[in-house]
């Protein structure tokens, strides 16, 4: 049994020769798979890990542009609050300027209106007087006139009474 059972296996291992050859064309072609492809795949591989570390490179690049633009753009904002808050604050102050003016315009021009009209009433009031003071003249002449009995018909007795009344009346409303 033991010589069927080694025949059975001779017949799994190959002849010398067929080792011999398999081994010469497998080193033929990897001498042929280094000398031409494996340079090739090399210079793929290569220009595979360039790409990959120059990507990683330009990532971090970008990277470190991103946070620079960040902190540029957090810097702008912060300026950009702070200006906002000075302007804010000086429109504040200039509205409070601008209606203390419009205060002292609105007074004076009401002190001025309040002027105007005192001289105007005062003016008025001359009027009045000057008008009541010929009327009162008048009055008083045809009154003497009358107690006298005749018309005083001389214009100087005439004014001289009226301003002796008009001066009596002046006394005694002092």
């Amino acid at each position: 049994m033991e010589t069927l059972a080694e025949s059975g296996i001779m017949l799994f291992v190959p002849k010398m020769y067929d080792i011999v050859w398999s081994a010469i064309i497998l080193v033929i072609v990897a001498l042929f798979f280094y000398k031409f492809f494996l340079p090739k795949f090399q210079a793929v591989f290569d220009e595979r890990a360039a790409k990959i570390e120059g990507g990683i490179a330009k990532a971090e690049q970008a990277q470190k542009d991103a946070d620079a633009a960040k902190a540029k753009y957090e810097a702008q904002l912060s300026n950009a609050r702070v200006e906002a808050s000075k302007i804010r604050d000086d429109a504040r102050t200039e509205a409070s300027h601008i209606v203390a003016d419009a205060r002292s315009r609105a007074e004076a021009d009401a002190n001025q209106i309040t002027a105007s009209a005192q001289r105007a009433i005062a003016s008025q009031q001359q009027q009045a007087l000057v008008s009541l003071k010929g009327e009162v003249g008048a009055l008083a002449t045809a009154l003497a006139g009358k107690i006298l009995g005749s018309e005083l018909q001389d214009e100087k007795v005439q004014s001289s009474m009226i301003d002796q009344m008009i001066d009596s009346m002046d006394s005694d409303k002092q």
